[in-house]
């Protein structure tokens, strides 16, 4: 199912992170460490929209890079479709850390200050988190949704 979030009602931020870590833009020359890495932990789609989210100028890429320069997460925003949040993940290790949604409210953030005053999360994953953390709210009829049709290996 797909929800739509308020980008003008986010609570004020930034998100407080775990100390040694640092959100930011990725950069394009980052490609060759983040992508295979998304890859891995995530599979080949969410590898091929961050390659879109890192080809965007500046990127629509978020990452969350460790005091060692170790990737624990990303998230991206328009990729498949302008005003489309994700795909986004964390490692396993980094769950429970609010890493999570520092990245989401990042991510969320960075398409308000673009203009939108919605933003769209397509075929949410952990629906109740995204309701709790942003106000979140289910779009009725929006399964299957975009990615309907969808080529797969």
């Amino acid at each position: 199912m797909d929800l739509l979030v308020k980008l003008y009602a986010l609570p004020p931020g930034p998100e407080p992170v775990p100390s040694g870590v640092t959100l930011r833009r990725a950069l394009a020359p980052e490609a060759p460490v983040i992508l295979p890495w998304i890859e891995q932990r995530f599979g080949a789609g969410w590898r091929a929209e961050a390659q879109v989210a890192l080809a965007a100028c500046p990127a629509r890429l978020h990452i969350a890079v460790d005091g060692d320069g170790g990737l624990l997460g990303f998230a991206c925003h328009d990729v498949t479709a302008r005003g489309l949040f994700g795909p986004t993940g964390v490692t396993e290790a980094a769950r429970g850390t609010g890493l999570g949604k520092a990245l989401l409210l990042a991510a969320l953030r960075a398409m308000a200050a673009d203009g939108y005053a919605y933003a769209v999360i397509g075929g949410a994953g952990p629906v109740d988190f995204y309701v709790k953390t942003v106000g979140a709210i289910p779009i009725e009829g929006s399964e299957p949704g975009l990615y309907r049709g969808l080529l797969r290996r």
